[in-house]
């Protein structure tokens, strides 16, 4: 784990925001072509060349396969509003490493939102939880840190509203968006909210996880109770919780990009190739 990550909430307000900037400098190193926030000028068509077209915008391939000379016309730039769901449920704050999974996507909320913010995508950070959020994308770099001043502390009593909530954005906004999604997806309605949003915005999903919950646990037998919906039940150490590979597949085929990203691991490397070489999957187009 990287060594200058600490409980987000541990931190004062100006010690929060200089780590997320060197966060973000990290993910932002080598990401010039990276479709994390849309590729800016986008083909649209190919027309007939006509008497004044710049040859630059000559399209080889077609001219070449008709015989007669085309050229690519290009959409207007639109600025693509990032909106960045993080998960603030009970599941998220159980943990056991020294960084839970809540803490970790609070770190990597704030840098996904201050990367997207320099490339001028207005950013709106959600609460996947209980607590009340503003829903309004901004670029302005103050309102990004009120938005995530409410959702640094952990809560072990927080149910999920992840799906609700999911359901709601996708309602709110009108225009084709970016919804990045971090959780441990302990939510049932999860997937099929995410699912439904992959037909209009472009979706990618961060399954945060605990070595535990994929049988890392070093313990025997042992009693435990599910944190958001208070369910006694008796596991093994060794006995994996997640469904990881249903959930890989699932989001897969509704054409949602989808990282798993483990706690006690190094993230740095693993999500900056993630948001560099993914593919734009999303359904919407409009």
């Amino acid at each position: 784990m990287t060594p200058l990550l600490r409980p987000p909430d541990e931190l004062a307000r100006g010690d929060f925001e200089m780590v997320v900037r060197r966060l973000a400098d990290d993910l932002a190193f080598g990401m010039d072509a990276s479709r994390f926030v849309g590729s800016g000028i986008e083909y649209a068509q190919s027309r007939p060349y006509a008497s004044g077209d710049s040859i630059k915008m000559m399209d080889w391939k077609i001219t070449g396969r008709l015989g007669k000379p085309f050229v690519k016309e290009y959409d207007t730039p639109k600025r693509t509003c990032v909106y960045i769901l993080l998960d603030t449920s009970a599941s998220m704050g159980v943990s056991s490493t020294t960084i839970t999974k809540h803490d970790l996507g609070v770190w990597i909320a704030s840098a996904l939102g201050l990367i997207a913010q320099r490339r001028m995508s207005p950013v709106g950070v959600i609460g996947g939880g209980d607590r009340e959020t503003r829903l309004k994308p901004s670029l302005n770099r103050g309102e990004l840190w009120q938005a995530l001043d409410p959702l640094r502390a952990t809560s072990l009593h927080e149910g999920t509203r992840l799906g609700s909530r999911l359901r709601e954005l996708d309602l709110r906004a009108r225009r084709s968006s970016i919804f990045v999604i971090l959780s441990d997806l302990h939510d049932p309605d999860a997937l099929p909210a995410i699912r439904h949003s992959a037909q209009k915005h472009d979706c990618m999903a961060i399954h945060l996880v605990d070595p535990a919950e994929r049988g890392q646990l070093r313990a025997g037998f042992f009693r435990g109770r599910e944190a958001e919906s208070d369910r006694a039940f008796v596991a093994h150490g060794r006995s994996a919780w997640g469904r990881e590979s249903e959930v890989a597949t699932d989001l897969a085929t509704c054409g949602t990009s989808y990282l798993r990203l483990q706690t006690d691991q190094p993230f740095i490397a693993q999500l900056r190739h993630f948001l560099s070489c993914r593919p734009m999957m999303g359904g919407g187009r409009g």
